[in-house]
């Protein structure tokens, strides 16, 4: 049943990306051989739908901005504009235009305190101030005696507040609807001044001029912080995703360097439960059959676990072959330390000869943890007088410093290359490996401070205490 249905799901998959790319070319199809004034049509529908779809959702104008002063200029100007522009558009039209006093101050209200919803609603202010603004200049049309000495169709203080209107909505509203906005600002200029010629002083042509230009500005502004915005979140994304991936590859490289301990272990196991039979005489054939079991399952164990090595292994990797370090190569690490220009001195307390032998990922974990450390010193601090510090606590646990001081050079190639270069990152997962503890910091003479703590119990004895 499973096959028929999973190939019918199969085709019906095809068939949808099949239908949906020919839906997709067609429309390419029909949108590239389309002909002029049906493209005009299209253009203009989308014009004009974007002129009644405003953005979504109506944040306020920088709202983004982390700083508080920035997110209230807003909010500032709309108010002080308001202030000033609808007693003095009443006042102009009053005194200026014959306009009778209750319909200059209604005009003045109308005209000026949208400019306080553009803070939020850029789009919808928009539209009450661009038919606020030719009702005005009907109005004006009508009652004026003359207007050869006046500005018309414009008011002064109206072109003020379209200005601010405009800025506003290029700082929220997308490119389809700036350009919507502008050429329908042109054409009432354009045809208020071609009706009405003698009364035309050209305020139309001066605000469709300046109009351009702001939304030009404004719009080029918002979409290039757009873009850097947009870029920093990838940039923050980009650096989370390396730090997990070093971490990743970090775990992996513990994951192979502990293979090596295991499976000696395993090997140990598989030749003690071989030899049993012959070193220990008398045992009986069940005892002879268990120990075989025993040996059969370790050797299919360490089979398994050589194929776990090579999923881990990369084509890099593949060359890793040599002995694991341990405790007991940290002086020949110092020493290529030494050579590499860094003068660094080593102390082993004498309690440390008394923890051998030491389990083989502690004396790991503990040579890759020094490593690191020089590592850093070499390639932050050269030239800077280091000390590596070992010794037990009471038997329980190894003890680690490594502390330098302030870069006294130029920066040197290190001698020993051998390490993962992950830093802190690694000394990490080596101590989290065995249970342990890590202290890392600036010292305030300029140097740094590498402390580690690796206990010696088996993780299982830890978690059971």
């Amino acid at each position: 049943m499973s096959g028929p249905s999973s190939a019918a799901a199969g085709e019906a998959a095809d068939a949808s990306s099949t239908t949906a790319s020919s839906t997709t070319s067609s429309t390419a199809s029909s949108t590239a051989h389309e002909s002029l004034p049906k493209a005009a049509r299209r253009q203009a529908g989308g014009l004009a739908r974007a002129l009644v779809t405003p953005s979504y959702p109506a944040t306020p104008l920088f709202a983004q901005s982390p700083r508080s002063w920035l997110r209230r200029v807003p909010y500032g100007v709309a108010m002080i504009l308001t202030t000033i522009l609808v007693p003095t558009t009443a006042q102009l039209l009053s005194n200026d235009y014959g306009v009778g006093g209750g319909v200059a101050t209604l005009l003045g209200i109308v005209q000026g305190t949208p400019l306080l919803l553009s803070v939020t609603r850029p789009l919808q202010a928009w539209w009450i101030v661009f038919l606020a603004d030719l009702v005005c200049a009907l109005v004006v049309l009508g009652t004026a005696d003359h207007l050869e000495n006046r500005v018309w169709p414009w008011l002064p203080g109206a072109i003020i507040g379209y200005l601010f209107l405009l800025l506003a909505l290029a700082l929220r509203e997308p490119r389809r609807t700036l350009v919507a906005v502008w050429l329908v600002t042109g054409t009432a200029g354009l045809a208020l001044g071609m009706a009405f010629p003698d009364k035309s002083n050209g305020s139309n042509v001066v605000l469709f001029v300046l109009s351009g230009v702001v939304l030009l500005v404004a719009g080029a502004l918002r979409e290039r912080g757009d873009a850097q915005r947009r870029l920093a979140e990838q940039e923050t994304i980009s650096e989370a995703e390396r730090a997990h991936r070093t971490l990743l590859e970090e775990r992996t490289r513990i994951a192979r360097e502990l293979h090596d301990v295991v499976a000696h272990h395993m090997s140990v196991i598989t030749v003690q439960a071989d030899s049993a039979p012959y070193r220990i005489g008398g045992l009986p054939s069940e005892a002879e059959r268990e120990f075989s079991t025993i040996a059969a399952t370790a050797r299919e164990s360490l089979a398994e676990m050589r194929r776990l090595l090579g999923v881990l292994r990369s084509e890099e990797t593949r060359g890793e072959r040599a002995p694991q370090p341990g405790l007991r190569q940290v002086p020949q690490l110092v020493e290529a330390t030494v050579r590499a220009g860094i003068p660094t001195t080593l102390t082993i307390a004498d309690d440390v000869a008394e923890l051998e032998p030491l389990p083989q990922a502690v004396g790991l974990s503990a040579y890759r943890i020094v490593q690191e450390a020089l590592a850093n010193v070499v390639r932050h601090a050269p030239g800077a007088a280091t000390r590596v510090a070992i010794s037990a606590e009471g038997g329980s646990a190894l003890t680690l410093l490594v502390v330098n001081g302030p870069a006294d050079s130029a920066p040197t190639k290190p001698l020993e290359t051998s390490g993962t270069g992950h830093g802190l990152v690694g000394m990490v997962e080596r101590v989290r490996l065995v249970g342990g503890m890590l202290d890392t910091g600036p010292l305030p003479d300029g140097g740094f401070r590498v402390a580690a703590r690796l206990p010696l119990v088996d993780l299982e004895e830890t978690d059971a205490s």
